[in-house]
């Protein structure tokens, strides 16, 4: 079955989605969007991605033209007609056709558009090889100059230390705030394990918070492991016993090398294994329904 994208109220085929050279989204980035998994026929956490995108459209004052049942409706039935079990799929609502200028009361409706496909951020074998990471000289913009909790279309500072690591031969990039603390990787969040202990960067330094992140956090104190969120630097990095990253598309990454340093013996360790076999068991119970049992039970 042919890969469909919703695009203002169509369903069209992949290669015929199209948008105005016009949008606001295309000129200057102005938009939202969320990245959501399907596992299994099961959207996983789908309520939680609608919160977070409905909370970034009234930060940027973007009036979403599908109420949320609407929307969600609309989600669904893009998954649905792409005929995907396991997808991705990116919402994304800019502010629309506009003119030139900068001005948002140009732009008289925002555009939705639904992309239903696959995703894979990093090779099978480096979830048990470990990923490799550098740290980025490109810093996350301060939150009190941009929210980080807006999922904004405007991913400049990510897609630079994107190409830090590219060009290191890594797979990515950890990113400092303004006070050199460590805050995220481009497009992860990061956690570590230092005696038995998780920590994770808490929001107020830079952070997006994940919604992989927020179910990974709820899996460490489910399996009984103190779990924090607390400030560090790279120096407790480089001398953690694991790291891991997670995020929608890498999901939970063991992470063994950061700036040519092996963390620990250079190999994932116990509790990011843990979490890893504990997050895929989760999203394999847990979801939004697309098909009927009927169609899940055929398709599988």
């Amino acid at each position: 079955m042919a890969l469909v994208t919703y695009v203002n109220g169509t369903f069209v085929q992949k290669d015929e989605a199209k948008i105005s050279v016009y949008d606001h989204g295309y000129l200057y980035g102005d938009g939202i969007f969320e990245g959501i998994r399907v596992y299994g026929g099961r959207v996983f956490r789908l309520e939680q991605h609608l919160d977070r995108l409905y909370e970034s459209a009234r930060y940027l004052m973007l009036d979403i033209p599908l109420a949320r049942d609407e929307l969600r409706a609309a989600i669904l039935e893009t998954v649905r007609r792409s005929g995907l079990r396991d997808a991705y799929i990116r919402p994304v609502i800019s502010r629309g056709v506009g003119d030139l200028g900068l001005d948002p009361r140009k732009c008289k409706t925002p555009t939705v558009v639904i992309i239903v496909d696959t995703i894979q951020l990093y090779p099978k074998d480096a979830y048990e090889r470990g990923l490799r990471m550098i740290t980025a000289t490109t810093r996350k913009i301060r939150p009190d100059a941009l929210s980080p909790q807006a999922k904004s279309l405007n991913y400049l500072s990510n897609i630079m230390a994107r190409m830090e690591a590219n060009q290191a031969g890594v797979d990515e990039a950890v990113m400092l705030n303004s006070e050199g603390y460590v805050c995220e990787c481009s497009a992860d969040n990061l956690f570590l394990v230092r005696e038995s202990e998780v920590w994770t960067p808490p929001p107020y330094v830079g952070i997006l918070k994940g919604i992989t992140r927020g179910a990974v956090i709820e899996l460490a104190r489910e399996l009984g492991v103190l779990l924090m969120e607390r400030v560090f630097t790279l120096h407790d990095i480089y001398t953690a016993d694991e790291c891991f990253l997670t995020g929608t598309g890498a999901e939970v990454g063991p992470v063994v090398e950061v700036d040519g340093r092996k963390i620990a013996e250079g190999r994932p360790g116990a509790i990011t294994l843990r979490l890893i076999a504990a997050f895929r068991d989760l999203v394999r119970r847990e979801g939004t329904p697309v098909y009927t049992e009927e169609v899940v039970e055929r398709r599988a």
